[in-house]
């Protein structure tokens, strides 16, 4: 390892299983120091078990490197505000976030419960804006930082039994690009992973799930296919985090195992235009040989 973090102090929530834990571990290896926030949910949010975070922990030890465990959750406020208190109050300052924190509560739309909804919200969405905001006020004072998001294909493209989840990562996505804007002047960056990798989130899909959505000719989130583990999305998360990247701020990459892609803004793919409003007789004619030539359908309708 060439020691591009010496000196630095990170906070990694969501370190104790799957991507977190490899990241956490990454960053350990390149000389920081670590926060590994993880209440040790299962996968739907339930439960706790300090062993999940404390594992991690004793790891980063036993490779020689400083890590603290807190066992917080980056649902409420508060939650957030500890985690980055836990790295000052420890370490004595911070110069690196990233938010790895997730849990699945799949389902189509119209079984989706409130809660099922609410609770993934909390953990992708505000989950990330508990962290970010206390760590900004920290960063924005000392005119520099890291932040490094994670959003997802299921987001960005759609993935079919995941509109809590899709929503919450696009809108990690969004909200990473306003914080880019935000926080740049002072020399923080904020940038957003989109990772395609085999954890537990993936194994919890039901094969008959999969089989289903094939028969039905339903597009995936269309990442590609899944290549590598968990650990191999470390690497780019910690370039992100170093100083060699002190240029790069306000996009989102796909990263899977060897591969890594600059995903583009929203932006027109096809226009049409006139003078004045469009009537509705003329979006008729015009839209299917404009707008409309070759239009992608994800899931066609299946004749029965």
């Amino acid at each position: 390892m060439s020691g591009q973090l010496e000196n630095k102090v990170a906070v990694v929530t969501g370190g104790g299983r799957g991507i977190g834990r490899g990241v956490a571990l990454f960053l350990a290896r390149e000389g920081a120091k670590l926060v590994v926030a993880d209440p040790g949910s299962d996968l739907d949010g339930s439960g706790s078990s300090n062993s999940v975070a404390d594992s991690v922990v004793k790891e980063i030890h036993e490779q020689g490197g400083e890590a603290v465990a807190s066992y917080e959750s980056v649902v409420t406020m508060s939650g957030g505000e500890a985690i980055i208190n836990k790295a000052v109050d420890t370490f004595g300052k911070l110069d690196i976030v990233v938010t790895c924190a997730g849990v699945l509560r799949d389902r189509m739309i119209f079984n989706m419960t409130e809660e099922e909804w609410d609770s993934v919200i909390a953990v992708h969405l505000k989950g990330t804006f508990t962290i970010v905001k206390h760590a900004a006020m920290l960063f924005r004072q000392q005119r520099s930082g890291r932040i490094i998001t994670f959003s997802s294909t299921s987001g960005l493209i759609g993935n079919t039994g995941q509109a809590n989840y899709g929503a919450a990562k696009d809108g990690v996505a969004g909200f990473t690009r306003v914080v880019a804007r935000d926080l740049g002047r002072y020399g923080i960056t904020c940038n957003s992973i989109a990772p395609s990798a085999n954890t537990r989130m993936i194994a919890a899909i039901p094969e008959s799930s999969k089989q289903a959505k094939a028969g039905a000719g339903i597009a995936s989130s269309g990442g590609g296919d899944l290549r590598g583990d968990a650990d191999d999305i470390a690497p780019f998360t910690t370039w992100l985090a170093s100083d060699q990247a002190h240029h790069v701020n306000g996009h989102v990459f796909y990263v899977t195992a060897g591969l890594v892609s600059q995903l583009n803004d929203p932006e027109p793919i096809r226009t049409i235009r006139k003078e004045g409003r469009w009537t509705l007789d003329e979006l008729i004619k015009v839209f299917p040989i404009t707008l409309g030539v070759d239009l992608y359908n994800p899931a066609p309708t299946v004749t029965q």
